[in-house]
């Protein structure tokens, strides 16, 4: 017997305090926002990087021309983002460059720790931010968290109602008819083990419940909508699952997705483009998939931190410091940019290398938790030792 696809606990239905969605990209490894979000008219990027690793306004690197940028600075999204471009031109997607950590870490599980609590410098805390802010919820349901994989997110880290879920077709109790029922008798009991099994039980009952069937039992494939493209990449396939899941009406409210493999320390100029591709063909499915929900819709995209300014001799780029980060949904005032652009000049760099962190990664969240999420009073449990700033107003 084996049991796949999902961790955590489950609760006995009950309505959400709020019908809002919620998801977060996380792109682990550290993108290099200055390649992903070019300044094409900044002659210290321009001299400063080799003509492979930065986006150029002319030539085979010539990148995706940004309305509404910072100041007089020509930003150009990266020439395999062209879906994430469509997205901005609609209005539909905002980006807030120059943020994240404001303590100077370059070590990814520093980063990745600190940023997933919602904490600036390493605390006593055990619980991730998304996990606090899910616990202030008076009602959740068996799904109202979900972390798309086979890992839970320490950002989800003390949700008891958060779950695991790698693939739909997995989320099953992996033993014949008969096993099955002897297994469910055997965790009968109201032990904490006992009701843990019950919830579990009655979690995976619930979903293939809801999964359409054909007459011989069978799942119907899953079809897109608005000719959602989907890769067929285990990124692709995770936000895929989740519009499915937002579509079942199983009470998702919260969910996670990591798309690794950014950190580019060699053969960035061969990797990254594929990286860019899959992230913004996929992105772009999985809204015109869920057009129906555009007006609950929220996606954040985020990384630890960014790449430094200068190439390394390996074809790639070192951990760096700040970064740029995607809002994506009906009530994101896209088709701008947001943040403070000092430039790439070297007094301008953190410590003279990378690009400086001026929007703090909590404005962001502080603003998605107020205006979307409508956790106003418990801002300060959920974002600890955080002095609010004032909004960028990327949000409605």
């Amino acid at each position: 017997m084996m049991l796949t696809g999902i961790s955590g606990l489950a609760m006995s239905p009950a309505d959400l305090a709020t019908n809002e969605l919620f998801v977060l990209v996380f792109l682990r490894g550290g993108a290099d926002g200055l390649q992903l979000v070019a300044p094409v008219n900044d002659r210290h990027y321009f001299a400063d990087r080799e003509q492979q690793l930065r986006v150029t306004d002319q030539g085979d690197n010539m990148g995706l021309i940004l309305k509404n940028g910072l100041g007089t600075v020509d930003f150009r999204l990266h020439p395999a983002a062209a879906p994430l471009k469509e997205l901005y031109d609609a209005n539909q997607l905002a980006i807030i460059h120059a943020c994240g950590l404001k303590n100077g870490t370059r070590s990814h599980f520093d980063a990745q720790d600190m940023i997933e609590k919602g904490i600036q410098h390493k605390q006593n805390i055990t619980e991730g931010w998304l996990a606090r802010y899910l616990n202030t919820l008076p009602n959740k349901t068996n799904f109202s968290a979900i972390a798309a994989g086979a890992a839970m997110p320490l950002s989800l880290w003390g949700a008891p109602t958060a779950v695991s879920v790698n693939g739909l077709g997995d989320f099953a109790l992996q033993a014949d008819g008969h096993f099955n029922n002897l297994i469910r008798q055997a965790y009968s009991d109201q032990s904490v083990l006992g009701r843990t099994a019950l919830q579990t039980f009655y979690t995976i009952d619930l979903l293939q419940k809801k999964i359409p069937r054909r007459g011989n039992g069978e799942a119907v494939p899953y079809r897109p909508e608005g000719n959602g493209a989907y890769m067929e990449d285990d990124f692709g396939k995770s936000l895929k699952n989740i519009a499915q899941l937002i579509k079942l009406n199983l009470g998702l409210h919260v969910a996670t997705v990591d798309y690794g493999g950014w950190d580019t320390h060699e053969y960035q100029a061969y990797r990254f483009p594929g990286l860019v591709k899959s992230l913004s063909q996929n992105l772009h499915a999985f809204y015109n998939d869920l057009h129906k929900y555009h007006g609950r819709l929220t996606v954040l995209v985020m990384s630890e931190f960014g790449r430094r300014l200068k190439g390394n001799k390996s074809n790639g780029t070192d951990h760096g410091y700040g970064n740029a980060m995607f809002a994506l949904g009906g009530n994101v005032n896209g088709g701008r940019m947001y943040g403070q652009w000092k430039g790439l000049e070297t007094e301008n760099l953190d410590n003279g290398v990378d690009l400086s962190v001026t929007t703090d990664y909590r404005n962001i969240l502080q603003e998605l938790l107020s205006k979307r999420l409508r956790a106003g009073e418990h801002l300060p449990y959920i974002l600890p030792s955080y002095n609010a700033e004032t909004p960028l107003n990327f949000l409605l």
